[in-house]
């Protein structure tokens, strides 16, 4: 039987127990500190938060790490910060079982922001 896919990001966190939720609202109270224009969106079935450029970062829950989508060019504009972690090419692993670095994640999203906006106006140029 296949779960059915999160219709927004309140029914995404509340499928998850009670410590995983505080720590995806947490993240996502980041976010949307760092890009209070972005609209929040269910994309891949996971959280994601995009604004006129695109989207900027997606999110989610597995049994060990909050996963953190901040696409090839906010891992790489970060990579020194980000090395104490798993990561891929567009994929950062933060263990549950550790703190979230909330800092790191607000510089990842801000990052993000600015290169849609400048993508924005390169389209519009």
């Amino acid at each position: 039987m296949e779960t059915a896919k999160p219709k927004n990001i309140d029914e995404y966190i509340s499928a998850f127990p009670k410590e995983v939720q505080v720590i995806l609202e947490r993240v996502r109270g980041t976010i949307k500190k760092a890009a209070p224009m972005a609209e929040e969106t269910i994309s891949y079935a996971m959280p994601a938060f995009k604004d006129s450029g695109g989207i900027l970062v997606y999110f989610a829950a597995y049994k060990k790490h909050i996963g953190f989508y901040a696409l090839p060019t906010g891992n790489e504009a970060f990579q020194k910060e980000l090395s104490v972690y798993k990561s891929g090419k567009g994929s950062i692993q933060f263990p549950i079982d550790q703190p979230m670095p909330l800092t790191l994640i607000t510089k990842i999203v801000e990052y993000r922001v600015q290169e849609n906006l400048e993508k924005a106006a390169k389209k519009k140029a």
